[in-house]
């Protein structure tokens, strides 16, 4: 399948230069990738992005612009960050080849996402929360700066080669609870447990998080949501 129909997204979030947009774009139509994504970028659409593509401004033009992550990750069934920051609460932690395996193990289902943060900072915590799986390159210990695009095309790499080993082929979709549906759901989750005085407000993100962790794991689908989002409904009646 041509690389323009993998439904593999790959997500910049709040880029501040944007030369490495335009790289980005080049590192993904060389390895035969095309769906990206960008959250909040700092300038954008801009020349010296255009100038940095070198021939792939096509990507540039057709890339979404969005507001927040939560809109850039809708429809996905699976979601991998790409973070050099260890998490105090354990996270499924993938190198760039087992990454490139899972997600084209799940994009055979559904749309899937790679998410790469800021340049200085990388990925909030809370965008972290939206991922599934955490995603590091071994870099050396003494030097691990590693820019944008260089990291982009590590990973569109890794991708070109699995497919060329065969490893893509779309299956039958199994739909699960995309990132929004998830967000809401746990923001109800969180609401519920401060009403039913389970936890107190402001003191409960670790709790949520291994919250999220579990049902991460459990990958549920759109009905079972909303069975679970009527059940806490009903509690939060109960306890008025």
């Amino acid at each position: 399948m041509p690389g323009s129909a993998l439904p593999i997204r790959f997500v910049l979030v709040g880029t501040s230069h944007p030369g490495n947009i335009g790289a980005a774009a080049r590192a993904m139509k060389t390895m035969g990738l095309h769906d990206l994504h960008l959250v909040a970028p700092r300038r954008f659409p801009d020349a010296e992005a255009t100038a940095r593509a070198s021939g792939a401004d096509d990507l540039l033009a057709a890339a979404p612009v969005h507001d927040r992550l939560s809109t850039a990750l809708a429809g996905c069934r699976f979601v991998v960050g790409a973070s050099a920051r260890r998490r105090t609460i354990e996270w499924p932690e993938l190198d760039p080849r087992a990454c490139a395996e899972r997600l084209l193990a799940e994009a055979a289902q559904g749309p899937v996402a790679l998410v790469f943060g800021r340049e200085a900072s990388g990925l909030s915590n809370p965008e972290l929360d939206r991922c599934q799986a955490l995603t590091r390159v071994d870099t050396n210990p003494d030097f691990g700066s590693l820019n944008l695009a260089a990291a982009v095309q590590i990973y569109a790499y890794e991708l070109r080669t699995r497919i060329r080993a065969g490893a893509w082929s779309p299956g039958e979709d199994r739909p699960v609870a995309d990132p929004p549906m998830l967000d809401g759901f746990h923001a109800h989750l969180a609401a519920t447990l401060e009403q039913i005085g389970f936890v107190k407000p402001g003191q409960h993100r670790t709790l949520l998080r291994r919250l999220r962790r579990l049902f991460d794991r459990a990958r549920p689908d759109p009905d079972e949501i909303n069975i679970l989002r009527g059940i806490l409904s009903r509690v939060q009646r109960c306890c008025r």
